[in-house]
């Protein structure tokens, strides 16, 4: 299967500890610690899952404070631990952000992000500030690394992604913003919104949602 221009997929929920043991179970491999997000009161973990590509798990930090405005990924309303969203790379974030505005689609604000390494070392990047009411997660935010080591060259690997759809009540909708911002992700109708990823792993193909 041809893959849309992924970065990376993210999975969250409220405890990352518990997101690290639950993708060891389903694929043999256990995520290491990415980071924190100063400010934005969350914190991830990764696992490579191809060249130049990686599956972000992010929950609360428990270390910040809350901060002024709601976590990333719709995060303080989420019930359940799931595939949320993605990020598409991008190498000129503000040139298609704007081509995306005018063309209705609110991608959200091109800001800078930053993760601090345990080793206190700062990874910066820049991206569509995530808009998860946007297609409901399905139409990705865009990223971009700049100068910056991309996080999949240290991510531990064993698990490849083989293939990547979505469902939603409306596809051609859908279909339309992802056309929009040239990406080609299938979308087929659904009685709710989901994004569903195929992975080889060392337990055998495994299939989150």
């Amino acid at each position: 299967m041809q893959l849309p221009s992924v970065d990376h997929l993210v999975w969250a929920g409220q405890n990352l500890e518990q997101e690290i043991e639950r993708l060891e179970l389903r694929t043999g491999v256990r995520a290491v610690p990415g980071g924190r997000h100063p400010g934005e009161g969350t914190r991830n973990a990764l696992i490579r899952i191809g060249p130049g590509m990686y599956l972000e798990l992010i929950a609360p930090d428990p270390s910040q404070a809350a901060p002024p405005h709601p976590r990333w990924f719709g995060l303080d309303d989420l019930a359940t631990p799931r595939l949320i969203t993605w990020a598409a790379q991008c190498d000129d974030v503000n040139q298609r952000g704007a081509a995306a505005r005018a063309a209705g689609i609110e991608l959200g604000q091109v800001r800078r992000g930053h993760r601090e390494l345990d080793d206190g070392q700062v990874i910066s990047w820049h991206l569509t500030y995530p808009n998860m009411q946007l297609g409901s997660g399905l139409v990705p935010f865009l990223i971009d690394w700049g100068q910056s080591r991309h996080p999949s060259e240290t991510a531990p690997g064993g698990v490849q992604l083989v293939d990547l759809w979505a469902e939603h009540p409306e596809p051609s909708a859908i279909q339309g913003m992802l056309r929009h911002l040239g990406q080609e992700l299938r979308v087929i109708p659904g009685a709710l919104p989901a994004l569903i990823a195929v992975f080889d792993t060392p337990r055998g193909r495994v299939e989150l949602r």
